[in-house]
């Protein structure tokens, strides 16, 4: 396993899930990922398996047929996931935030209907805020709710949803326009059921999910749009069953879902730098395996570096946030971080590699292409710089 990216302090059971998926993804993953993903194919086996891991589960309380795990456990077990498949951890992130926020914002009711059936991965989530012109300025959101007697008519076009397709239940965000004072208090978010598939969906009237955005990277995950015509949701599918409250619910299912990211980024470069080191001590050139010369060794010293900074930092935001704290600075932080350091640490396995690293026989080339996405996914580097930075002059702010 290596002495890299090691986390202090951890429970028994902590170390044991983690035994156990750290197994699944040697055994499970691993072998069939780059050929799965050559295909775009969805990984219907490896799924199944997280089902029976009872992974789907894992933050969802004990009450609600969870593991009742921490935010920590989980990352720390999306990290070894992303080592074998980055695609697979996303496949568990979307649905993690949803359940996320049903947890901390749904009404008792929502929790009893939703929350056992997601922890058995019967329900899976998806997670819908973005839309095509809107990037990272929420605030200019255009997809609408309506009040129509006890329901809302929703309308608009999402973009950018992980498990468009494949998932059951998908929150999305719309502006309601119900006497907010600012733009963010008038976005309520909305639990929509639906029938997996394509298509025009048969068991929601008006919504659509048009087939799979085809990508540079992230393949095997569907990633899709959702068009919403006239589509009728009851009221008593707002998340916490009042409206104007949507923004703030997204920002914390956002925040958690910043940690998920940095601990992708954590995994696929510290499987970039397995297969760098692994490869190294193989290729000889110039008479010495190329482990042998100095500039090789520079870079994985450089490389190894890298992989344990984001790992310590990632843990760091995680346990702020199980401890209660507001961890807004170091989840922004650490996914900023993780994503520049992973796409950096990919890149020099690449070089390692030399030119083999450009064939598709190579699990490198699968990792080049993947590392951008999380570059962009939950935040771009800039949205985190100004994040950390006002939150810095909140910190430090002298006295006028």
């Amino acid at each position: 396993m290596g002495r890299l990216a090691q986390t202090d302090g951890l429970t028994e059971i902590q170390r044991d899930i983690l035994a156990t998926v750290r197994d699944f993804v040697d055994k499970e993953i691993i072998p069939v990922a780059t050929e799965l993903e050559h295909k775009d194919e969805y990984p219907t086996a490896i799924v199944e398996g997280m089902k029976q891991l009872g992974l789907f589960g894992l933050t969802i309380p004990e009450e609600f047929g969870g593991l009742g795990e921490s935010l920590l456990t989980y990352a720390l077990v999306v990290e070894e996931i992303a080592r074998g498949w980055m695609s697979v951890s996303g496949i568990v992130n979307t649905h993690f935030i949803v359940a996320h926020m049903i947890n901390a914002h749904g009404t008792r009711e929502q929790k009893e209907y939703f929350l056992p059936r997601m922890a058995a991965g019967e329900i899976r989530g998806a997670f819908s805020m973005s839309e095509p012109g809107l990037g990272s300025d929420v605030a200019a959101i255009s997809t609408k709710g309506v009040r129509d007697g006890d329901h809302y008519v929703l309308n608009g076009q999402k973009m950018w949803l992980t498990n468009g397709g494949t998932s059951t239940l998908v929150a999305v965000l719309c502006k309601t326009d119900e006497g907010g004072s600012t733009p963010y208090k008038n976005m309520t978010t909305f639990l929509v059921e639906k029938t997996p598939g394509f298509g025009p969906n048969p068991t929601v009237p008006g919504l659509t999910v048009p087939g799979k955005i085809e990508k540079m990277g992230y393949k095997g995950v569907d990633t899709t749009e959702l068009v919403l015509q006239d589509v009728r949701i009851p009221a008593d599918r707002i998340l916490g069953g009042v409206p104007g409250k949507g923004f703030y619910q997204m920002m914390d299912g956002v925040e958690v879902g910043r940690v998920n990211v940095a601990a992708r980024g954590c995994g696929v470069a510290r499987r970039a730098f397995e297969l760098g080191i692994s490869y190294a001590q193989q290729r000889s050139t110039f008479g010495k395996r190329i482990a042998e010369h100095q500039a090789i060794q520079f870079k994985l010293a450089e490389m190894a570096t890298k992989v344990e900074a984001a790992h310590q930092m990632m843990v760091m935001a995680a346990r702020k946030k199980d401890g209660g704290e507001r961890n807004d600075l170091e989840a922004g932080m650490a996914k900023y971080l993780a994503s520049e350091y992973c796409k950096e640490v990919v890149e020099d396995s690449f070089r390692i590699h030399g030119g083999y690293g450009f064939s598709k026989e190579y699990e490198i080339e699968r990792l080049y292409r993947e590392a951008p996405m999380l570059l962009i996914g939950e935040g771009t580097a800039e949205i985190q710089k100004m994040i950390v930075g006002r939150r810095l002059l909140e910190e430090y702010r002298i006295a006028d």
